[in-house]
């Protein structure tokens, strides 16, 4: 189900098939980053004490954790380090 007309739609997608390859990846990129950053911020503002390996952990459990059964979210869990990158957060 859509409420988007379908002359906008296909303008939408003629928008996006104009740009390159690079383009739209780039796109997707900045969208994924500004996601995260989004789901970072809601998980902090919850919780502002938690380490960097819990705001890790609840990152991963909101974005992916519905992919993975149980025990493969448990070992992905304790796999997550405590440790602070250029990238990160």
């Amino acid at each position: 189900m859509s409420d988007t007309p379908e002359r906008i739609e296909r303008l939408y997608n003629d928008m996006l098939l104009s740009r390159t390859p690079l383009e739209r990846l780039r796109m997707a990129s900045r969208m994924y980053d500004s996601a995260k950053k989004l789901v970072i911020a809601g998980i902090r503002d919850k919780n502002p004490h938690l380490t960097l390996s819990q705001v890790r952990t609840h990152l991963f459990l909101r974005m992916y954790g519905g992919d993975f059964t149980s025990a493969e979210r448990e070992k992905i869990i304790k796999s997550i380090p405590d440790i602070q990158l250029e990238t990160d957060c």
